[in-house]
C-alpha cells in the first residue's frame, strides 16, 4: 500500500495551561480526504488542538507541519461579532483568496440566509450558519469544523452531511452529534487527559475501541498493587457502568413507546372518545383542535399549526422536531400556558410543576462558583428533587471534579455550563421538564449521562432537539412541525418516524423548509402491514432463548468483575488474571451482541403485530 503523505501534522506536540496539560508530546497527520472525528471530554483542550492546527496557539515544543500551498479554514464555537454589515460582506472580508459574490449567495441560498441580512439583526442559529458558509465557501485543502451542528435544524445538518461526504479536501470535526459522527467519520481521534490516541476507523467503533483501552489501564494499576488513581477514577467513573445500563434503557423505552402506541394509535391526528374526555389523574397536558397563526399587514399570515390534536400523559417522553422557523417554540408555549392558540382548546394539570432549560444561562450568574450556583443559600446541601444531597457529590455525578467546584462559572467551558444548569435545572421538583436543545456542546460521557437522568427521571419530559441519535435514545414519541401548519405525531424515535413517514424526503428532511408555500398538504397515512404477520421460527425461538442466555452472561460478568478486584489476584498468579481478563472482555462482547439481537427482533415484533 501507498503511504500518502501528510498535508498538516504536529510531531511531538506539548502545550499546557498553568498546570493543566492540554498536549503531552502528541503526534498525528492529516492526509488527503481524511474524515476525521476529535472526541473527548469537555474542557480537554479539543478546541485548542483545532486552534493549534490552524495556527494561532503557538506550541510549548514540538512541530507543526504544513505542505506548501495548503489553506486551512477553521469554523470555531464563538458567536459572530453584532456588526452594521451584511452576509454577503463578512464573508467575503480577510478571505485568502478572491471569491465572487455568486458563489457565497449561492452556498447561503443552500443554508436559508439571506446575503444582505445584517449581523446585528441576526438569530444565533443565522450567526451559524453564516460562519459555516465563511468557512466552507473558500474550499480549503484542510476544513476543521468545531461543533458544526450546534444551533442547525435537521434539514442544514442532512445537508452538511451531504456536503461533508463530497467534499475534496480533508476534514477535521469535532460533534456531539454521534449519528453526524457514525456517518461521515473514517478516523478518530481521542483527547484524554493530555494524550491523543489514535483510531484508523471512524467513531461508530469507538466505544468498544476505548473501553478496552480503559479496562487496560485498571489492569496495569492492579499489576502495581495500587488502587486506582483518582484522577482514572474521576475521569471514567461510571462511562462504563451507563454504557452497560444503556440496553436496558432502551429495552424500557420500547415498552414505553407500545404502551403510547396503544394510546395514540397511527401517526396522524387523534380522535378523542367520550370517555377519553375525562380528565384522569395520569392526564399532563390535552389539546384538541389547536390553530395558531401570525398575523402580518405586509405579507400574508404565517400558519404554524393547524387543528393539531394531542394528550400527553404522566411518564410520556415526548420529542419536538422541525426545522427552524415551523413553530416549535410557539408549540411549546402554548403547551405550557404560555401562549394561547387562535381556536381550540388545551387542558393542563391543575398541579403541573414546570422547569425549563434555557441555552442562554440567564439563570447562571458568570462571577457564581458551581458549588454557589446550587446552594445559593449557603452551605453544602443541595435538595434534589426533594431530597438532600452533598453538593460535591452532585457536581461529581455531572463530571465536576473538586478543584471546579470553586472555580467561577465565568472560566468554564460552553459545555461545562450546560452541564452545570441541566445539573441545576434536573435538581429543582418539578413534573414537566422542557428540554431545549440540552445537548448543545456537550461531550458523549455528558450525553450518557443526561439520558441516564432523563430515563429516571419521574415526571414528563418536552424535548426540542436536533441530535437525532439523542432522540432516538430518550423519546417515546415525536411531534413533527412539517410546515405551513401542518404537525404530526409518530410513536418512537427519529429514525421510527423515518421508517413510519411514507414520504420522509418530503417532509422534515427536506433540504429547506420554504415559508411561502402555503398549500395544504395531505395528512399521512400509516404505511401498510408486511404481507408477513409474524416472525419466522428461526427469529421466534431466538425471542424465547436470548433473555435466558442474556441473564445467565451478566451473572458470569459479575462472577469475573469480583475475582478480579482481589487485590492479591495478579501477584499470586499473574496468568490467571490475564485469562479471567480476557474472558471478561469476550463476555461483555458477547453479551453486547445478543443485546443487540434481541432488540432488533423485539422491534421486528412490534413492526409485525
Amino acid at each position: 500500500m501507498i503511504q500518502v503523505p501528510p498535508i498538516l501534522a504536529l510531531k511531538d506536540a506539548s502545550l499546557r495551561f498553568g498546570d493543566k496539560p492540554i498536549l503531552n508530546e502528541a503526534s498525528l497527520s492529516i492526509r488527503p480526504r481524511d474524515r476525521i472525528c476529535l472526541v473527548g471530554r469537555n474542557g480537554c483542550g479539543k478546541s485548542t488542538l483545532l486552534k493549534i492546527l490552524f495556527g494561532p496557539v503557538e506550541l510549548d515544543s514540538g512541530e507543526r507541519f504544513i505542505q506548501p500551498g495548503v489553506r486551512v479554514s477553521l469554523l470555531g464555537q464563538s458567536i459572530l461579532p453584532s456588526l452594521d454589515i451584511t452576509a454577503l460582506e463578512f464573508i467575503q472580508a480577510d478571505q485568502p483568496v478572491n471569491i465572487q459574490p455568486y458563489e457565497i449567495e449561492e452556498i447561503l441560498d443552500a443554508l436559508n440566509v439571506s446575503p444582505l441580512v445584517k449581523l446585528n439583526q441576526i438569530s444565533g442559529g443565522e450567526s451559524r450558519r453564516i460562519a459555516l458558509a465563511k468557512a466552507l465557501v473558500v474550499k480549503p485543502e484542510v476544513l476543521l469544523l468545531d461543533e458544526p451542528t450546534n444551533h442547525l435544524d435537521m434539514p442544514t445538518i442532512q445537508w452538511l452531511e451531504e456536503q461533508v461526504k463530497a467534499y475534496r479536501g480533508a476534514i477535521l470535526m469535532i460533534s456531539h452529534d454521534r449519528t453526524f459522527l457514525k456517518n461521515l467519520s473514517n478516523r478518530t481521534f481521542w483527547l484524554d487527559r493530555g494524550h491523543l490516541r489514535i483510531l484508523e476507523r471512524g467513531y461508530k467503533d469507538f466505544d468498544d475501541w476505548s473501553e478496552k483501552i480503559l479496562e487496560i489501564e485498571a489492569s496495569e494499576q492492579a499489576r502495581v498493587e495500587q488502587k486506582i488513581a483518582e484522577e482514572i477514577q474521576w475521569m471514567h467513573k461510571g462511562v462504563t457502568a451507563r454504557r452497560k445500563r444503556n440496553m436496558g434503557r432502551l429495552r424500557a423505552l420500547q415498552q414505553m413507546r407500545k404502551e403510547r402506541q396503544q394510546r395514540v394509535g397511527p401517526q396522524g391526528s387523534i380522535q378523542f372518545t367520550e370517555a377519553e374526555d375525562k380528565v384522569t389523574s395520569k392526564l399532563v397536558i390535552e389539546a384538541k383542535n389547536i390553530s395558531k397563526a401570525f398575523h402580518s399587514e405586509s405579507a400574508e399570515d404565517k400558519v404554524i399549526i393547524e387543528s393539531f390534536s394531542t394528550r400527553i400523559q404522566k411518564g410520556d417522553r415526548v420529542g419536538i422536531i422541525g426545522a427552524n422557523g415551523s413553530g416549535k417554540t410557539t408549540l411549546i408555549k402554548m403547551l405550557t400556558g404560555e401562549m394561547k392558540p387562535d381556536s381550540g382548546k388545551i387542558k393542563a394539570s391543575k398541579t403541573l410543576e414546570l422547569a425549563r432549560f434555557d441555552q442562554d444561562h440567564a439563570s447562571l450568574n458568570p462571577d457564581d462558583t458551581p458549588w454557589e450556583a446550587l446552594c445559593p443559600q449557603g452551605g453544602d446541601q443541595v435538595l434534589v428533587q426533594g431530597r438532600p444531597r452533598h453538593v460535591m457529590g452532585y457536581l461529581q455525578d455531572f463530571l465536576f471534579d473538586r478543584n471546579q467546584a470553586r472555580t467561577p462559572i465565568k472560566s468554564l467551558s460552553g459545555g461545562e455550563k450546560n452541564r452545570l444548569l441541566l445539573a441545576k435545572i434536573l435538581a429543582q421538583p418539578s413534573s414537566l421538564l422542557v428540554l431545549d436543545e440540552p445537548t448543545n456542546d456537550l461531550d458523549m460521557d455528558s450525553l450518557d449521562l443526561l439520558e441516564e437522568y432523563i430515563s429516571e427521571y419521574p415526571g414528563t419530559l418536552l424535548i426540542v432537539s436536533h441530535d437525532r441519535d439523542f432522540l432516538d435514545r430518550t423519546t417515546s414519541s415525536l411531534i413533527v412541525m412539517e410546515g405551513s401548519g401542518i404537525v404530526e405525531e409518530y410513536v418512537g424515535g427519529y429514525f421510527d418516524y423515518l421508517r413510519a413517514s411514507p414520504a420522509p424526503s418530503e417532509k422534515v428532511i427536506k433540504s429547506k423548509v420554504k415559508e411561502t408555500d402555503k398549500e395544504p398538504k395531505p395528512k399521512s397515512k400509516p404505511n401498510p402491514k408486511p404481507s408477513n404477520t409474524r416472525l419466522s421460527y428461526k427469529h421466534a425461538r431466538l425471542r424465547e432463548l436470548l433473555p435466558k442466555e442474556m441473564e445467565d452472561l451478566h451473572t458470569l460478568i459479575k462472577t469475573l468483575e469480583e475475582k478480579l478486584m482481589d487485590p492479591t489476584l495478579y501477584q499470586a498468579d499473574p496468568n490467571k488474571f490475564q485469562q479471567l481478563t480476557k474472558e471478561l472482555t469476550n463476555t461483555k462482547e458477547a453479551l453486547s451482541h445478543k443485546e443487540e439481537q434481541w432488540l432488533e427482533i423485539e422491534l421486528m415484533a412490534e413492526e409485525l403485530e
